[in-house]
């Protein structure tokens, strides 16, 4: 069943972030979507909630559908509510009365211990916070759940603790990812969206599969893009032969076919350019480009203590 539909949406701010993108949202689905930095990814989250209007094209979701978005950012008001009220003040309040218990059905399910509930949110680590806002989307039973970088802040327990949360969801619900860990991707993903300017791609499968089967594509428009630049210097070379064969025998026919060189050449390098452009849009890279130096930093007697002052090792000299 679909839920959400896209239809040759586009957005414009100063430049084209995206457009004609066409994508179907299913219950089952789990779509990671993946773009450079700033290409678009929490732009298009947006116009998904209805938060922003797109530029070009529509959105057909299905009636009643409620979107549970979680953000990067947390509210500055919630940071001195305790984690407990944080997520119970996300319920509609004619519901709180009755409805509470689903705040620990809740908190139950990212294994949140009973001392973290009643902190604050400042007093709590980026990754419990984090799990609080999921919390806060979570307990008002949307239909579609939407994170924008979702493992930001969370060491390695909570992420596989994420993990195995999304995976255990009720499969009618589907989840749109925006992130940058490909890891996490690969684990709960089933489709993967590459968001570009021009010639986004989607593909029924997890981030490395999809990765591995653009990078076919990518390498396929590569070939084709120096082809065809190959010839556009081919028609340039020739129209400067006819040009100059044109000046010296003041040939008006000549004239013309120089023009009508220089134009197929200009529309095969317009044609081809803005694919190419696109090649390395949405790629996920790790590289050790190797160090040499002996020392890279040295830590005396550091402290590492919670929000609250609560010490939780100290390193000594390393």
């Amino acid at each position: 069943m679909t839920l959400i539909n896209l239809r040759n949406l586009g957005v414009t701010m100063g430049a084209p972030l995206f457009s004609n993108l066409n994508l179907t949202v299913d219950t089952g689905d789990r779509i990671g979507i993946v773009a450079a930095n700033g290409r678009g990814k929490t732009t298009l989250l947006n116009c998904l909630t209805g938060q922003l209007e797109p530029t070009t094209g529509e959105i057909t979701r299905a009636r009643g559908l409620r979107v549970g978005y979680l953000e990067q950012y947390v509210p500055a008001d919630l940071l001195d509510v305790s984690f407990y009220e944080a997520v119970l003040q996300a319920l509609p309040k004619e519901q709180v009365a009755s409805e509470s218990w689903r705040v620990d059905v809740a908190l139950d399910s990212l294994d949140v211990p009973e001392a973290m509930r009643g902190r604050t949110l400042a007093q709590l680590s980026g990754g419990w916070q984090r799990l609080a806002m999921l919390a806060r989307v979570w307990v008002t039973e949307p239909d579609v759940l939407l994170l924008d970088e979702p493992t930001n802040h969370l060491d390695l327990a909570k992420i596989v603790l994420l993990e195995d949360w999304l995976n255990a969801l009720p499969r009618d619900v589907p989840v749109i990812i925006a992130s940058h860990d490909r890891a996490f991707l690969d684990a709960v993903c089933n489709r993967t969206l590459f968001l570009r300017q021009e010639q986004s791609q989607t593909y029924g499968s997890p981030y490395s599969r999809a990765r591995a089967a653009l990078n076919e594509v990518d390498a396929s428009d590569e070939r084709r893009y120096q082809k065809e630049m190959k010839t556009a210097q081919q028609l340039r070379n020739q129209a400067a032969k006819l040009y100059n064969l044109g000046v010296n025998s003041g040939s008006d026919l000549l004239t013309v076919k120089t023009k009508q060189l220089k134009a197929r050449a200009e529309t095969l390098e317009d044609s081809a350019r803005p694919s190419y452009r696109e090649r390395s849009s949405g790629s996920i890279k790790l590289a050790n480009r190797g160090i040499h130096a002996k020392v890279l930093l040295t830590l005396e007697d550091a402290s590492v203590t919670t929000p609250d002052g609560t010490l939780l090792f100290k390193t000594g000299q390393q």
